[in-house]
């Protein structure tokens, strides 16, 4: 069988392409694989930023592959339980990965192709884009952890109004209230999320990850633990040749050069 799945590393930078034609659904292979790819992207040194996006210009990703449910629906309560937990599970390690990840929505991005960008760091969609939880129209919910993080993401009001009613809302929307980081013009959305990887890689590794763990783990504790884990993170960081370089290259007054050690 083809791989759905393409990763291409450049100059600290990882793409990762959903290639899955016409819609990109998320089917069992392009959840395998995506584990597969993250996996590789987390253990290589050298990849410092991950962008996430699909192939062509009509969808980043279209949602499940509606073609599997229904052999879901021959199952046990506990073994689709089970089988669903393993896409929360690749989905949890895109959102855990320690490095930053940038979902470019260069089309249709509906069910779970809208929760696969909820794992993302950054989204970034071309303006054309249209984003929605349309699960509810055909009976179901959103299972991808859309219930969850998008919640998180706009606040609880406005994610049950998007999953209540189902309908797509477009990119300018999707910004404004918070779903969206940028908006690009179409056919502009690859080069942004670039710009956007390429200035990040020219950074350590060390205070990006720790960013993320400090945001990620923070947002669930109170603020006195949240300030604790960010107390940690930071002598941490004290600790690399990193942070003895950027101070150096400050006082010095040139560009520091980064090893990630």
């Amino acid at each position: 069988m083809a791989p759905l799945v393409e990763l291409e590393k450049n100059q600290g930078i990882a793409i990762v392409t959903i290639n899955n034609p016409p819609m990109n659904v998320l089917s069992a292979q392009v959840t395998k694989e995506l584990g597969q790819a993250f996996a590789e992207i987390a253990k290589d040194p050298d990849i410092i930023v991950a962008i996430l996006t699909g192939a062509g210009e009509k969808a980043f990703m279209a949602g499940a592959d509606i073609k599997e449910f229904p052999s879901l629906m021959d199952m046990e309560t506990e073994e689709l339980k089970l089988k669903n937990q393993k896409t929360h599970k690749v989905l949890n390690e895109i959102e855990n990965l320690p490095k930053p990840t940038i979902a470019m929505l260069n089309g249709i991005t509906f069910g779970g192709g809208c929760e696969l960008s909820l794992a993302c760091d950054l989204r970034i969609a071309e303006e054309h884009v249209k984003l929605g939880l349309p699960e509810v129209k055909l009976g179901l919910f959103p299972g991808g952890g859309g219930t969850q993080r998008l919640s998180r993401l706009v606040g609880p009001a406005k994610a049950k109004e998007l999953m209540f009613l189902g309908d797509p809302i477009m990119a300018e929307e999707a910004q404004n209230i918070g779903l969206i980081n940028q908006v690009a013009q179409q056919g502009q959305g690859m080069e942004m999320a670039l710009t956007i990887a390429r200035k990040m890689a020219r950074y350590s590794l060390h205070p990006l990850r720790s960013i993320k763990l400090a945001v990620n783990q923070g947002i669930d504790k109170s603020l006195d633990q949240g300030l604790e884990l960010e107390a940690g993170l930071f002598a941490d960081i004290f600790r690399t040749e990193d942070v003895k370089e950027g101070v150096q290259a400050f006082l010095e007054k040139r560009e520091p050069r980064f090893t990630h050690q």
